[in-house]
């Protein structure tokens, strides 16, 4: 009788036992709705009170005045040119030049970025770190490409079939009434095609955006650690009145 006692309660705890295990789960399905975010959402006064210090410290840092501007600066007020492009062209050619000269013994002979990288004109007016983030929102920095004169003559020709007035500094380029090339200058001499130039670009230029695939052959690479938009933030704290011209950097003559 015990032994059958024992029996039965064996054969129930294993029942029991096997009646607790987990049971195999699976997805049945998924619902769910788009819920949009926008300012008809209103705010939530809990968040509020903690963000609140945040963005007046933000807004305090990108709306203090840095310099200023007496004259709207534009990518659209020139045809081979603009008061924009030339403006940060040669923001990147005084700001980055020193760092690449301290590093390597060299100096950059010119800059070449590009049109659709601006994406504001400058208003007139006070001019702030909000300004910069607005001209160059993009994470891009400034690096420094060895080209030879091959490379050189290529992206003269690329700039020539361009209908962008795309930003440069520290070269001329002159065409006649045909877009036929006449001259190129660099650093106010002519362009020697038995040497090598340095150039400062774009990272997202180097690696053949907006088609510019003659840099895919350069020499050498420099990486100045250098954001575009901190260059040009760094500028504005520099200078009081913001200067920009349409110029003779590349002209078509008749």
């Amino acid at each position: 009788m015990i032994l059958k006692n024992q029996h039965f309660v064996i054969i129930v705890t294993l029942l029991i036992f096997m009646g607790c295990k987990d049971s195999p789960t699976s997805l049945k399905n998924i619902s769910g709705k788009r819920i949009q975010i926008n300012y008809a959402i209103p705010p939530s006064d809990s968040i509020e009170q903690i963000i609140a210090p945040y963005r007046k410290r933000v807004n305090q840092v990108l709306d203090s005045p840095l310099a200023y501007s007496p004259k709207v600066i534009s990518k659209t007020d020139g045809m081979l040119n603009t008061t924009a492009g030339n403006f940060i062209a040669d923001i990147m050619l005084k700001q980055v030049n020193p760092i690449f000269a301290a590093r390597t013994g060299k100096n950059i002979d010119f800059v070449l970025l590009n049109f659709g990288g601006i994406r504001s004109a400058i208003s007139q007016g006070n001019v702030t770190t909000r300004t910069a983030y607005e001209v160059m929102p993009f994470e891009n920095k400034l690096v420094i490409v060895e080209l030879d004169g091959k490379g050189v003559r290529a992206m003269v020709s690329y700039l020539i079939r361009s209908s962008q007035a795309h930003p440069i500094a520290g070269l001329q380029i002159i065409v006649d009434k045909d877009k036929v090339l006449q001259a190129v200058n660099i650093q106010g001499k002519p362009f020697d095609e038995n040497r090598t130039y340095f150039v400062a670009t774009s990272d997202y230029l180097v690696t053949g955006g907006d088609k510019m695939t003659f840099f895919e052959d350069h020499i050498s690479l420099t990486d100045s650690d250098y954001l575009i938009r901190n260059a040009i933030i760094d500028y504005f704290k520099k200078v009081d009145t913001l200067k920009a011209v349409v110029d003779d950097r590349f002209v078509q003559i008749n």
